[in-house]
């Protein structure tokens, strides 16, 4: 069951019932609130990470294998040239893609990969320039690699989320090595703050480095795979893995220490407890967690018209139980209610992205991965 922090709240189950069988067409699917119409835009992805709405109402698709796509009318393109050599081993490849706030006049976006150097594999961010047909990236710049790489392929991270002024924020995972996000001289297992060119926020709480490395903004993190800020609040949120048990929503804030492995509600994978229990003095307690696991992907906060009974609702992807999770709030921001939307019926959801009309955007990580809209059914669809 999964598990609320404080309170017991009653929790609303799963409601996800297709009005047509489990395949790849339009279907109709009735939530708790809202019938909703699931599109597939289009199929044929290798392991999709991640997608962005271009100005023209195309999509722009990272696969994890390290190509760059753009779908068009339901059409998949060549990949695009020029980005970066990755490392597409384990959970490592090509992952996000985030446009720049100015895209429309500066064509930037930003990638984040799992990269090979000094004889390992670590996350790495950059910058480039998409032409203006589309089919190359030009002006290709790394912006941020970790300072150590390690020998594993997994728990990389990695999403970015953009602050009011530009500058990213980015989740960095533990590499598999849990010790290493207790290591304030290290990036993994935190969430780092740089600006758009790589250099250090001149707000970030361990600027001079003394401490902690400069661009860290915060501590004890497994494996974050979804951010956002919430517009309305203007607060930043991640959500991450634990390990069996002990997924988790978080409230960041600069300088925090976020407890893994110190404190978790989730145990090794072998049934061993971990750390030293789940709360600790100095050490932050999550909004909200999860046992069993969901395995999130990435996290939308909703504010949009086309679904007004969402508003302010979190919205997470999850790759273990292959659904939707949105997650409601009282006035306090506390969550009292969690749907399970699409549970099974899609295959792993890895992104999940509010597009500018509103509709949903749902990445499914698969080898033979898909492109989901999820828009509002017709009125006469019941």
């Amino acid at each position: 069951m999964t598990t609320p922090i404080g309170l017991q709240f009653g929790f609303l189950l799963a409601t996800a019932v297709l009005a047509a069988s489990p395949s790849f067409s339009a279907d109709i699917v009735k939530t708790k609130t809202v019938e909703v119409q699931v599109d597939v835009v289009a199929t044929g992805l290798q392991h999709p990470w991640a997608v962005e709405v271009l100005p023209d109402g195309s999509y722009l698709v990272t696969e994890r294998p390290g190509r760059l796509r753009i779908i068009r009318d339901g059409k998949v393109s060549a990949p695009i040239g020029g980005v970066p050599a990755v490392n597409a081993r384990g959970q490592g490849g090509l992952m996000d893609v985030a446009l720049a706030p100015d895209f429309t006049t500066s064509r930037k976006i930003f990638l984040t990969a799992a990269t090979v150097a000094k004889g390992g594999s670590g996350t790495e961010a950059f910058s480039a320039t998409l032409s203006q047909d589309a089919t190359r990236l030009n002006d290709v710049k790394s912006i941020f690699a970790m300072k150590r790489f390690s020998n594993g392929d997994i728990q990389y991270g990695s999403r970015i989320a953009f602050a009011k002024d530009g500058s990213l924020f980015i989740s960095i995972g533990d590499q598999g090595d849990r010790d290493r996000a207790q290591d304030w001289k290290d990036d993994a297992g935190s969430i780092i703050h740089i600006n758009a060119d790589g250099t250090i926020p001149d707000d970030n709480p361990f600027k001079d480095g003394v401490k902690a490395l400069p661009e860290i903004w915060s501590k004890g993190h497994r494996n974050p795979q979804g951010i956002a800020f919430d517009s309305a609040d203007g607060k930043l949120y991640t959500v991450e893995h634990g390990a069996r048990g002990g997924d988790e929503m978080n409230h960041i804030e600069p300088g925090k220490n976020y407890g893994w492995p110190i404190i978790t509600y989730g145990r090794d994978y072998s049934g061993a407890e971990i750390g030293e229990g789940t709360a600790k003095e100095g050490l932050e307690q999550p909004l909200y967690y999860w046992d069993p696991s969901i395995a999130p992907g990435a996290l939308a906060i909703y504010h949009a018209k086309m679904f007004p009974e969402w508003d302010g609702n979190f919205l997470v992807a999850a790759l273990k139980f292959q659904l939707l999770s949105r997650m409601q709030r009282d006035d306090s921001g506390a969550f009292v209610a969690e749907e399970r939307i699409f549970d099974g019926s899609y295959g792993r959801m890895r992104d999940v992205v509010v597009a500018p009309d509103g509709a949903l955007l749902i990445l499914t990580d698969e080898d033979d991965g898909a492109l989901l809209r999820v828009s509002r059914a017709p009125a006469n669809s019941g």
